[in-house]
């Protein structure tokens, strides 16, 4: 018995390991195999999951398992692939499949819109369907030529808007108090801690641009509707869109019908000219898309885009946690590279960042300065380039952000946690010791005594240097005094229409005019390529390699957590972050 069962388990293990080897042998040909396009195809377009700035692969054990679709699809490879159909003869439209896709800003959401729209000028045709839209969704398949909706489907039609936890009550249950030091009446990352309600100042500036934001959706969605931004922002005021019969989506003029899934069917095939309900309609979705070889060869010197999004680190974060970062060193040592590198004539930095730690920040910008020195730098802002994020950007030849970019936060902050309330007050520990000079033990009395007013206005002077190196970078980048760059700084963040007027960026644009820009100013002609870096991480590397990144584990938390899995995450990482924080507080992420 004990021998038959040894050989069971030895046969066992050879079984399962030719099995994983042909799963390995069969992802690496799917990897590497390119698409070929067949006649009268149609590319499908599914808006759900999350859409981020940049396509990473998943991890191996979800797609060995087959759930490959809980990853998050790229911004870059969704705008490739849509100018991939424009460019195929063979490829007649695009059918957008609505859901609920959660895009990490709405500025994402505008660039997927707005390459749609540079389809449409192809003469080709869109068409849209949904069980559900969710408002972003909506906002994006509003390009469609024609839009239907499941005959019982809602769609999440409601404005923007949303609510912060303060958690300051609970910790005055606890006995903790947060110790706060900061430059910036607009500098409201403290705030959750500190205060029970939101802050006037921060009222104002969260008003002023998601009613920026909002008016661009109405804008967009009246003009491809054929309605106006009027009538459609009373719709938003009137009832709960979402609760409403779909008739009244008809009259409202949201959809141009309402039907089965099956009936959509047979719109498409009319569109594609088929007229026999067997004929098989060709179809072609995001992954096909992306392995569908480019008919345009690179040619002419190189232009680099490097693609820096996330929060900024000092090292790398440990954890589940399976959001991009960008980690301080790893960025210099690339921009160091790029500089020296004789055959990129110019670099593009596509920045998505909410900001993070003001060293690693600093550290970036000081790096990026030195690759000016050598070529035209441009930076291309994504959904966020705000507090560190700006601050990375500041010294770059040229600045384009998106209409709907949120931006600036010029300002520096210091959040420490006093414990004594809990550990001193109601559990009963009580310290005491020696040291060799005044502050020998300023950390101890920063997190467990009320007695610590000098370390407060230390770490306060602290802060305000922070501040005061901010306002310089961008001084000197932006060609403005320091007064200047102080009068709007503090803090606030400003929606980039409103930031160009305040010369904090230099023209409303997309990653594509950039690119021109940065090949404009190294007088590249009009023969150049881009290559996009950092190079892109296979799965086999992420099964294989040590970095300490997301795993198939966040993906199930963040399915079973929903609303709650941030404000979790959040905590963990306040216990990892620097001391000195330029950071945006808030989630750019739309539904």
């Amino acid at each position: 018995m004990t021998f038959a069962t040894i050989c069971g388990i030895v046969l066992l293990s050879v079984i399962s390991g030719i099995l994983f080897m042909i799963s390995l042998v069969g992802m690496m040909a799917s990897e590497s195999a390119s698409t070929k396009v067949k006649d009268n195809s149609v590319f499908v377009l599914k808006l759900q999951g999350v859409v981020s700035e940049r396509t990473e692969d998943g991890s191996p054990l979800s797609m060995l398992l087959g759930r490959a679709d809980m990853e998050a699809m790229g911004l870059d490879d969704i705008v490739a692939s849509i100018r991939k159909a424009k460019d195929e003869e063979d490829i007649k439209g695009i059918y957008i499949e609505g859901g609920a896709a959660s895009f990490d800003s709405p500025a994402t959401a505008q660039q997927v819109r707005d390459a749609l729209l540079d389809f449409k000028k192809s003469g080709k045709w869109i068409i849209a369907y949904a069980d559900q839209y969710m408002q972003t969704s909506y906002w994006v398949a509003s390009v469609a030529d024609s839009l239907f909706l499941n005959k019982t489907g809602m769609i999440d039609f409601k404005g923007l808007g949303g609510k912060r936890e303060y958690m300051t009550g609970l910790y005055e249950k606890l006995g903790v108090k947060y110790q706060a030091t900061r430059v910036g009446k607009y500098k409201s990352a403290v705030e959750s801690v500190t205060r029970k309600d939101m802050s006037d100042d921060d009222r104002e500036q969260r008003t002023a641009y998601l009613q920026g934001i909002w008016q661009r959706m109405l804008k967009d969605m009246a003009e491809s509707r054929k309605t106006t931004a009027q009538q459609l922002d009373q719709l938003a005021n009137d009832s709960i869109i979402a609760f409403a019969d779909t008739k009244d989506y008809i009259k409202a003029k949201l959809v141009d019908g309402v039907m089965y899934p099956e009936k959509i069917k047979e719109v498409i095939r009319k569109k594609l000219g088929l007229d026999d309900d067997d004929d098989d309609i060709n179809q072609l979705s995001l992954t096909e898309m992306t392995n569908v070889k480019q008919k345009k060869k690179d040619k002419g010197d190189e232009v680099a885009v490097y693609y820096a999004y996330g929060e900024i680190l000092d090292k790398q974060a440990s954890g589940f946690s399976s959001e991009h970062a960008i980690v301080g060193s790893t960025v210099v040592d690339d921009m160091n590279e790029l500089a020296d590198d004789d055959d990129v004539k110019a670099v593009v930095i596509r920045v998505n960042s909410p900001g993070g730690s003001a060293v690693a920040s600093e550290q970036i910008w000081h790096a990026i300065q030195n690759l000016k020195a050598k070529k035209p730098v441009v930076v291309s802002m994504g959904g966020m380039a705000a507090s560190g994020g700006y601050m990375m950007s500041a010294g770059a030849s040229y600045i384009f952000a998106e209409p709907t970019t949120i931006t600036g936060s010029i300002g520096i902050f210091g959040l420490i946690p006093n414990f004594s309330g809990l550990v001193t007050d109601k559990l009963g520990v009580t310290f005491d010791g020696v040291k060799t000079n005044r502050f020998g033990d300023y950390e101890e009395n920063l997190i467990f005594s009320n007695d610590n007013a000098e370390e407060i206005d230390n770490l306060q002077h602290y802060v305000d240097r922070g501040y005061e190196t901010f306002l310089g970078i961008v001084a000197q980048g932006r060609k403005m005094t320091r007064d200047q760059v102080h009068e709007i700084a503090q803090g606030r963040v400003w929606l980039a229409t409103d930031a160009l007027g305040i010369k904090l960026v230099d023209k409303l644009g997309s990653l594509d005019d950039a690119v021109k820009k940065a090949a404009e100013l190294a007088k590249l002609g009009e023969e150049y390529h881009t290559k996009t870096y950092p190079g892109e991480t296979g799965w086999l590397e992420n099964m294989f390699g040590n970095e300490d990144k997301g795993t198939y584990l966040d993906s199930e938390m963040r399915a079973l957590l929903g609303d709650l899995y941030e404000p979790i995450i959040e905590a963990r990482r306040d216990q990892q972050r620097n001391r000195l924080q330029a950071r945006w507080p808030y989630s750019a992420r739309v539904k």
